[in-house]
Formats: structure tokens, sequence, C-alpha cells
């Protein structure tokens, strides 16, 4: 199936800092700022982390999951937040009920589905799932907090 998009790569690393190899979103095809957006990821199996994990049996590392889901949630913080306030960078600060019931190999594509729950003091909390041909492969709680940066 083909899915729309409202931006692709070059838009999402205008939002955040994360380059290849270790970018792990493709598209953005809804984004409801200070709400929701949904992402999608299609794994290759020319990924450099398949060469180990593992050779005989490629399947995408959990924490590459969790990555890709706190990036997502990345480009919704940046949409949601006022233009003058954009000079941070977006750090993983907790991972809280993560769970895998579905292994994602090279070949499917991650539809990456985040919403906020909540923002207290800078510290940004989402409910994220991953999901492959609408079955439902991984969810998390993803806390994130800003920290900045200067470009000199």
């Amino acid at each position: 199936m083909k899915l729309n998009y409202l931006y692709g790569a070059q838009e999402i690393k205008k939002r955040i800092p994360q380059r290849e190899p270790f970018l792990f979103l493709d598209t953005i095809i809804s984004c409801n700022p200070g709400e929701s957006i949904i992402a999608t990821k299609k794994v290759l199996p020319t990924e450099p982390h398949f060469d180990g994990h593992f050779p005989e049996y490629p399947v995408m590392p959990g924490v590459l999951i969790i990555e890709a889901m706190g990036q997502a949630g990345g480009v919704l913080v940046w949409d949601s937040i006022p233009p003058k306030d954009r000079n941070f960078i977006l750090y993983l600060v907790g991972v809280e009920k993560a769970r895998f019931r579905k292994p994602i190999v090279p070949g499917d594509e991650m539809i990456i589905t985040v919403e906020i729950i909540n923002c207290r003091r800078n510290f940004w909390r989402f409910k994220a799932k991953v999901e492959v041909e609408g079955s439902l492969c991984a969810t998390a709680e993803i806390l994130e907090s800003p920290g900045m940066y200067s470009d000199s």
C-alpha cells in the first residue's frame, strides 16, 4: 500500500539532528501539533545492524525501534512549539512499558504512531506504537527532554 505523506527525509532533518545511518524515519504521513504524529520507516536489508543482529535471521533491534519512536516524538515536539523555542536537541531520558510483540524484519514498513500524554517542566511523555501491515509490533511510553545547543 502506498501512503501519502506530508514530508520526507529533508524536512525531517530540519526538525531533528539524527542523520544516516542513525535516522530511522523516512516520511511523516500525519502530524497534529500538540497531539500526535504518524511516521514511516522502510526497513532495508542493507542496514548495518543486520550484519550482527542476526546474520542468519535479521531482526530489527528493539533499541532501534525505540529510537524510531523517540525520533517521531522529536518531530512532533518541533512542530508543536513556537519557532522561537526551537533551539534544542531532544534527548531520550526514559522508556517505560516497552513491549515487543512481533519481530520486524527487512522488507517491513514500520508505521510509527506517537501521541503526547503530557508535558511537565519541559519533559515530554509520549505513548508510542509501531505496526507493520496492521499488526502491532511494539509499544512503549517514551520520556524526552530538550537540551540546548548552539551553532558555535
